[in-house]
Protein backbone atom coordinates (compact mmCIF):
# COMPACT_ATOMS: atom_id res chain seq x y z
CA UNK A 1 0.00 0.00 0.00
CA UNK A 2 1.23 3.39 -0.77
CA UNK A 3 2.05 6.18 2.08
CA UNK A 4 1.46 8.72 -0.32
CA UNK A 5 -1.91 10.62 -1.25
CA UNK A 6 -2.36 13.18 -3.96
CA UNK A 7 -2.27 16.86 -3.90
CA UNK A 8 -4.08 19.78 -4.98
CA UNK A 9 -4.60 23.03 -3.87
CA UNK A 10 -4.70 26.75 -4.55
CA UNK A 11 -2.31 28.58 -3.03
CA UNK A 12 -3.42 32.48 -3.44
CA UNK A 13 -3.81 31.68 -7.29
CA UNK A 14 -0.95 29.38 -7.85
CA UNK A 15 -1.97 25.92 -7.97
CA UNK A 16 -0.17 23.18 -5.99
CA UNK A 17 -0.18 19.59 -7.73
CA UNK A 18 1.95 16.51 -6.39
CA UNK A 19 2.10 13.76 -4.03
CA UNK A 20 2.25 13.94 -0.54
CA UNK A 21 4.17 11.24 1.70
CA UNK A 22 3.65 10.39 4.91
CA UNK A 23 6.25 9.57 7.53
CA UNK A 24 6.45 6.05 8.79
CA UNK A 25 7.75 7.92 12.14
CA UNK A 26 8.52 11.71 13.17
CA UNK A 27 7.57 13.58 10.60
CA UNK A 28 8.77 17.14 12.13
CA UNK A 29 10.63 17.98 9.46
CA UNK A 30 9.59 18.23 5.50
CA UNK A 31 11.22 18.11 2.54
CA UNK A 32 10.06 19.69 -0.90
CA UNK A 33 11.30 17.84 -3.64
CA UNK A 34 10.31 18.69 -7.64
CA UNK A 35 11.81 17.52 -10.98
CA UNK A 36 14.23 18.42 -14.05
CA UNK A 37 13.20 19.99 -17.41
CA UNK A 38 12.59 16.76 -18.92
CA UNK A 39 10.46 15.15 -16.03
CA UNK A 40 7.38 15.67 -13.51
CA UNK A 41 7.11 14.55 -10.16
CA UNK A 42 6.52 10.81 -10.94
CA UNK A 43 10.37 10.67 -12.06
CA UNK A 44 11.69 7.56 -10.42
CA UNK A 45 14.90 9.13 -8.93
CA UNK A 46 12.22 11.60 -6.86
CA UNK A 47 9.92 8.89 -6.18
CA UNK A 48 12.60 6.10 -4.92
CA UNK A 49 14.13 9.30 -2.70
CA UNK A 50 10.74 10.41 -1.49
CA UNK A 51 9.89 7.03 -0.11
CA UNK A 52 13.19 6.66 1.56
CA UNK A 53 12.88 10.06 3.20
CA UNK A 54 9.45 9.78 4.28
CA UNK A 55 10.75 6.04 5.60
CA UNK A 56 13.09 7.86 7.72
CA UNK A 57 10.89 9.82 9.66
CA UNK A 58 10.62 13.16 7.11
CA UNK A 59 7.26 14.38 5.77
CA UNK A 60 7.91 14.64 1.96
CA UNK A 61 6.10 16.29 -1.09
CA UNK A 62 6.84 15.70 -4.50
CA UNK A 63 5.60 18.43 -6.92
CA UNK A 64 5.28 19.76 -10.62
CA UNK A 65 6.76 23.10 -11.41
CA UNK A 66 4.00 25.36 -12.90
CA UNK A 67 5.62 24.93 -16.54
CA UNK A 68 4.75 21.37 -16.11
CA UNK A 69 1.39 21.95 -15.42
CA UNK A 70 1.01 24.43 -17.95
CA UNK A 71 1.93 21.06 -20.72
CA UNK A 72 2.37 17.45 -20.40
CA UNK A 73 5.51 16.97 -22.16
CA UNK A 74 8.97 19.02 -23.54
CA UNK A 75 11.33 21.40 -21.22
CA UNK A 76 10.08 24.63 -20.17
CA UNK A 77 9.00 27.74 -22.46
CA UNK A 78 11.33 30.68 -22.40
CA UNK A 79 10.31 33.04 -19.21
CA UNK A 80 8.99 29.56 -17.32
CA UNK A 81 11.72 30.26 -14.26
CA UNK A 82 10.45 33.19 -12.85
CA UNK A 83 6.62 31.22 -12.26
CA UNK A 84 8.16 27.96 -11.11
CA UNK A 85 9.80 29.87 -8.35
CA UNK A 86 7.00 31.46 -7.68
CA UNK A 87 5.20 27.85 -7.75
CA UNK A 88 7.99 26.66 -4.99
CA UNK A 89 7.32 29.58 -3.63
CA UNK A 90 3.77 28.48 -2.87
CA UNK A 91 4.43 25.27 -2.17
CA UNK A 92 6.59 26.04 0.91
CA UNK A 93 3.74 28.58 1.96
CA UNK A 94 1.76 25.45 1.73
CA UNK A 95 3.60 23.17 3.83
CA UNK A 96 4.96 26.09 6.08
CA UNK A 97 2.08 25.55 8.79
CA UNK A 98 1.39 21.64 8.01
CA UNK A 99 5.11 20.88 9.71
CA UNK A 100 6.31 21.53 13.37
CA UNK A 101 9.54 21.83 11.83
CA UNK A 102 11.96 22.62 9.17
CA UNK A 103 11.00 23.08 5.55
CA UNK A 104 13.67 21.56 2.94
CA UNK A 105 13.65 22.36 -0.79
CA UNK A 106 15.16 20.65 -3.25
CA UNK A 107 14.92 18.90 -6.94
CA UNK A 108 16.84 17.08 -9.86
CA UNK A 109 18.64 19.48 -12.65
CA UNK A 110 15.92 22.12 -13.57
CA UNK A 111 14.39 22.01 -10.67
CA UNK A 112 17.16 22.01 -8.19
CA UNK A 113 18.65 25.24 -10.05
CA UNK A 114 14.82 27.18 -9.98
CA UNK A 115 14.91 26.12 -5.86
CA UNK A 116 18.33 27.64 -5.67
CA UNK A 117 17.82 30.68 -7.18
CA UNK A 118 14.35 31.18 -4.83
CA UNK A 119 16.35 30.71 -1.81
CA UNK A 120 18.78 33.11 -2.99
CA UNK A 121 16.21 35.99 -3.12
CA UNK A 122 14.76 34.95 -0.33
CA UNK A 123 17.45 33.76 2.69
CA UNK A 124 14.81 32.92 5.35
CA UNK A 125 12.44 30.83 3.11
CA UNK A 126 13.89 27.54 3.86
CA UNK A 127 16.73 26.09 6.27
CA UNK A 128 18.21 23.41 3.88
CA UNK A 129 18.54 22.91 0.19
CA UNK A 130 18.86 19.62 -1.56
CA UNK A 131 20.31 19.67 -5.46
CA UNK A 132 20.66 17.25 -7.58
CA UNK A 133 22.87 17.01 -10.22
CA UNK A 134 22.76 20.71 -10.54
CA UNK A 135 23.16 21.65 -14.29
CA UNK A 136 26.36 23.72 -13.98
CA UNK A 137 26.82 24.61 -17.52
CA UNK A 138 25.05 22.85 -20.97
CA UNK A 139 26.53 20.03 -21.59
CA UNK A 140 29.99 20.63 -24.05
CA UNK A 141 29.54 24.46 -23.15
CA UNK A 142 31.73 24.89 -19.84
CA UNK A 143 32.08 29.13 -20.53
CA UNK A 144 27.77 29.47 -19.63
CA UNK A 145 27.86 28.59 -16.39
CA UNK A 146 24.80 28.93 -14.21
CA UNK A 147 25.97 30.43 -11.45
CA UNK A 148 25.11 34.33 -11.25
CA UNK A 149 23.26 33.31 -8.45
CA UNK A 150 25.83 31.37 -6.29
CA UNK A 151 27.33 34.61 -4.59
CA UNK A 152 23.88 35.58 -2.72
CA UNK A 153 23.28 32.16 -1.37
CA UNK A 154 22.56 32.20 2.34
CA UNK A 155 21.50 29.29 2.68
CA UNK A 156 23.14 25.70 3.45
CA UNK A 157 23.43 23.29 0.22
CA UNK A 158 23.78 19.62 -0.59
CA UNK A 159 24.81 19.13 -3.68
CA UNK A 160 24.27 15.22 -5.16
CA UNK A 161 26.33 14.68 -8.21
CA UNK A 162 27.55 12.10 -10.48
CA UNK A 163 31.25 11.73 -11.35
CA UNK A 164 29.98 11.38 -15.22
CA UNK A 165 27.45 14.32 -15.18
CA UNK A 166 28.16 16.08 -18.51
CA UNK A 167 26.41 19.34 -17.15
CA UNK A 168 29.65 19.55 -14.70
CA UNK A 169 32.56 17.84 -13.67
CA UNK A 170 33.07 17.10 -10.44
CA UNK A 171 36.27 19.22 -10.49
CA UNK A 172 34.04 22.43 -12.07
CA UNK A 173 31.68 21.60 -9.27
CA UNK A 174 34.41 21.78 -6.80
CA UNK A 175 35.28 25.36 -8.12
CA UNK A 176 31.37 26.51 -8.27
CA UNK A 177 31.11 26.04 -4.97
CA UNK A 178 33.84 28.48 -3.70
CA UNK A 179 31.58 31.09 -4.85
CA UNK A 180 28.81 30.13 -2.32
CA UNK A 181 29.01 31.92 1.07
CA UNK A 182 26.69 29.13 2.86
CA UNK A 183 27.73 25.83 4.17
CA UNK A 184 28.05 23.25 1.31
CA UNK A 185 29.04 20.01 0.93
CA UNK A 186 29.47 17.85 -2.61
CA UNK A 187 28.18 14.20 -2.30
CA UNK A 188 29.26 12.33 -4.96
CA UNK A 189 27.41 9.00 -7.00
CA UNK A 190 30.48 7.52 -8.68
CA UNK A 191 29.71 6.06 -12.43
CA UNK A 192 26.40 7.95 -12.45
CA UNK A 193 25.63 10.71 -14.91
CA UNK A 194 22.77 13.19 -14.69
CA UNK A 195 20.24 10.80 -14.24
CA UNK A 196 22.12 10.33 -11.20
CA UNK A 197 19.79 6.72 -10.35
CA UNK A 198 20.54 4.01 -12.93
CA UNK A 199 19.50 -0.07 -12.52
CA UNK A 200 22.94 -1.00 -11.08
CA UNK A 201 22.69 1.74 -8.33
CA UNK A 202 19.08 2.04 -7.68
CA UNK A 203 19.26 -0.04 -4.55
CA UNK A 204 22.02 1.70 -3.00
CA UNK A 205 21.87 5.03 -4.01
CA UNK A 206 18.46 6.39 -2.20
CA UNK A 207 20.06 5.33 1.36
CA UNK A 208 22.98 6.93 0.63
CA UNK A 209 21.91 10.24 -0.40
CA UNK A 210 18.70 9.78 2.75
CA UNK A 211 22.16 9.17 4.78
CA UNK A 212 24.12 11.77 3.59
CA UNK A 213 21.63 14.74 3.67
CA UNK A 214 19.93 13.93 6.98
CA UNK A 215 23.73 14.08 8.66
CA UNK A 216 24.03 17.64 6.50
CA UNK A 217 21.09 19.28 7.69
CA UNK A 218 21.56 18.37 11.24
CA UNK A 219 25.03 19.66 11.60
CA UNK A 220 24.89 22.62 14.27
CA UNK A 221 21.24 21.44 15.13
CA UNK A 222 20.55 20.50 18.48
Amino acid sequence: MNNYRSLLEDVDGITVRGFLHSPTHGGADCLILTHGAGANCNAPLLVALADAFSASGLTVLRCDLPFRQARPHGPPMRGSAERDQKGLQAVVELMRPQTSGRIFLGGHSYGGRQASMLAAADPALIERLLLLSYPLHPPQKPAELRTAHFSSLQTPALFVHGTKDGFGSIAEMEEALKLIPARTELFQVAGAGHELMTNRNRDAITQTVVEAFRSFANVGIT
